[in-house]
Parts: structure tokens; C-alpha cells; sequence
């Protein structure tokens, strides 16, 4: 008897171990949702269009006729999907729960690439190769369309929209960058690569700082550095921090209290960006 009261007591124990897990991850997908507004955009595809998910933060203390700045990100490969709630996983959480970011009042766009998508035309069996950069993406078109849409629904500072991608979203970051060097305040790209001889040139006069783990065997930092000295070489002064010790997962250094968050936000454009309404973007996209 006494051994059948234990594993009594035991499954019930599990049985509110498990509810309250459950319960936890409700609530966290709860808050999430009510941090960031459900959206799509659609996208002229082969064969016909699709619709590519994505999330917006509002800011809660929005004032009247004030613009707030704009944080595009792009996420990692692993985030791929269609729920529309995997590419909240890193930055855009972070951004509504830890205090060095919460006292930034701005609007964080983050759109969700799918699985068999990637924001770049990558090449290697690595992506250790320079990215096909005359190509682009419906992904990357979607992102593209997205920022229309919201920089001409919401009140957004024009002078202060800023670009991060970590991974497959440093890639992404250092490509949309490139395609629109004068859209962004700044560009803060992690563990990511692009096409150096092509991108160049067009980066000269963005403010970028780039992370990369030092131990990174997933994106060798060597594509980071590529980019930096070829920018660098054209006559750009972008910032680059190797990180000792740290592995693929340089975001939690990039993103932290000691990152580059403080000084992505305190660059500001001279003039407004001039973007166009969102059937311009795609016409200029099928041109370029």
C-alpha cells in the first residue's frame, strides 16, 4: 500500500509540474501576442502570390504627432516557419522583457522567412561562399514590403529606422542594407556574410557595426570580416567586434547590456528616408 500511495502522489506531482509548464508556455505566447500585432504582406510568387506572416510591437506610450524609430530584424534559419511566432524568439522578446532595451520606445517589425525559404541567395554547402546578391528573394521582397507598409501606416521617424538580423538574418541584414543603404540609420549585423565585391560599395556611408563570435564553426567569422575590410577598403568606417569565447550564438552578446543596442539607436539620419508606396518597391525590385 505504502508503495501505491507513492506513485500516486508521484503522477500527481507530474501532473502539476506539466500543467503548470504548459500553463507558463500559454501565458508567455499570451504575452507575447499582446506585445506584437499580428500581419502579412503578399508576394508575388511562382506560380501565383503568397502571404508572408509577420509581427509588429506598437510602442504602449505613444504620443500624439510624435514618430518613434523602427527596428527591422530578420531571424536565424531555425525560426523559419508559418506560425508567426518563432521569429519573436530572440531580439524581439528580449526587447520587451530586459530593462537595457524596454526603455527604447520603438516599433520592432519582424517578419517570418518559410521553411524552405531563406532571405538570401546563398551559395557553399556552408554559405561559405560570397551570396548571390543580383538575385533576390521573396523573402526578402516580403521584408521589403513589410517596412512599406508599416512606415506608411504607423508613425514611424523616418530619420531613425534601423536594420539587425542574427544568422540566416545577418546574411539578410547585410543584403537588405546593401539594396537600400539609404533607408537605415544603421545596420547591426550578427554572425551573418554577404557578397563583399558586390555590396560594398553601396555600404561606404552606412553606420554599421558587425558582430561575430570568434569560436563560430556554423559562419566562420571570416565572412564578417570580409565584408567589414571590403567596406573599409572602398572608404566606409564600419565597426566590427570579434567576441572570445563565444561560439555561433554572438547575438547574446550583441543584443546585451554591453552590445551595440545603445549605439544603434543613437545614429540618426540627416534627411528622412524616402521610401515609396509598396507597388514602387516591387517595380524597382523586378528592375534592379
Amino acid at each position: 500500500m505504502p508503495r501505491l500511495i507513492s506513485t500516486a502522489v508521484l503522477m500527481f506531482i507530474v501532473f502539476l509540474f506539466a500543467s503548470g509548464v504548459s500553463q507558463f508556455a500559454h501565458a508567455e505566447s499570451r504575452t507575447m501576442d499582446d506585445q506584437f500585432e499580428v500581419g502579412s504582406v503578399e508576394i508575388e510568387h511562382t506560380g501565383g502570390t503568397r502571404n508572408y506572416p509577420y509581427r509588429l510591437h506598437r510602442p504602449t506610450s505613444l504620443v500624439p504627432n510624435a514618430n518613434l524609430p523602427l527596428i527591422v530584424f530578420l531571424h536565424g534559419a531555425g525560426e523559419r516557419g508559418a506560425d508567426n511566432v518563432a521569429q519573436l524568439k530572440h531580439f524581439p522578446k528580449r526587447f520587451v522583457t530586459e530593462p537595457h532595451l524596454t526603455k527604447h520606445s520603438a516599433y520592432v517589425l519582424a517578419v517570418q522567412c518559410p521553411s524552405r525559404e531563406t532571405w538570401i541567395t546563398a551559395v557553399g554547402k556552408n554559405w561559405d561562399l560570397p551570396t548571390r546578391f543580383e538575385v533576390i528573394t521573396p523573402s526578402m521582397k516580403a521584408v521589403i514590403a513589410a517596412i512599406q507598409t508599416v512606415v506608411h501606416e504607423e508613425p514611424i521617424d523616418r530619420t531613425r529606422i534601423y536594420l539587425t538580423g542574427l544568422s540566416m538574418g545577418g546574411f539578410g541584414a547585410w543584403d537588405l542594407a546593401a539594396r537600400h543603404p539609404d533607408w537605415f540609420a544603421a545596420v547591426m549585423p550578427i554572425c551573418g556574410g554577404g557578397s563583399p565585391v558586390q555590396m560594398a560599395e553601396r555600404l561606404v556611408g552606412v553606420p554599421i557595426w558587425a558582430f561575430h563570435g570568434i569560436g563560430d564553426r556554423i559562419v566562420t567569422q571570416r565572412q564578417s570580416i570580409a565584408m567589414i575590410d571590403a567596406i573599409r577598403a572602398a572608404g566606409g568606417t564600419p565597426a566590427y567586434t570579434a567576441i572570445p569565447n563565444v561560439g555561433h550564438a554572438s547575438w547574446n552578446v550583441a543584443y546585451g547590456p554591453q552590445g551595440g543596442m545603445t549605439w544603434l539607436f543613437s545614429n540618426k539620419r540627416e534627411e528622412p528616408a524616402d521610401i515609396p508606396p509598396t507597388k514602387d518597391v516591387e517595380d524597382s525590385e523586378e528592375d534592379s
